[in-house]
């Protein structure tokens, strides 16, 4: 009985370990990802540059349950006004996927 007990806290154990490990690979990838699709030609982390900075967006659409939609549809048709005059261009399927340009604005509204 207590060798289950001990099996079944370390599994447990290991299970929190994973979760909490999680969050900081996922955000490596999200970096990884606009750092692969050159987003960071027009965008940085915590300063302007062509756009805004991705802290910025974070802040922005901070608690918006729409955001992750919106930012995907301004991002593969491109658009401006929401930041400036200077316009942001289209990025299609062959230049980032679905799966990774949804895994990139995740990681930018994680950003504190």
């Amino acid at each position: 009985m207590k060798q289950q007990m001990q099996k079944a806290m370390l599994t447990g154990l290991a299970a929190a370990a994973t979760m909490i490990a999680m969050p900081s690979a996922q955000a490596a990838d999200g970096e990884a990802i606009v750092k692969k699709a050159r987003c960071v030609a027009c965008h940085a982390v915590d300063q302007k540059r062509v756009g805004p900075a991705y802290k910025e967006v974070a802040a922005k659409y901070k608690g918006d349950a729409k955001a992750p939609a919106a930012l995907f549809d301004k991002v593969r048709h491109g658009g401006s006004g929401n930041w400036g005059q200077v316009p942001m261009i289209p990025h299609p399927a062959d230049k980032i996927s679905d799966e990774d340009l949804k895994a990139a604005i995740h990681w930018v509204l994680s950003l504190d």
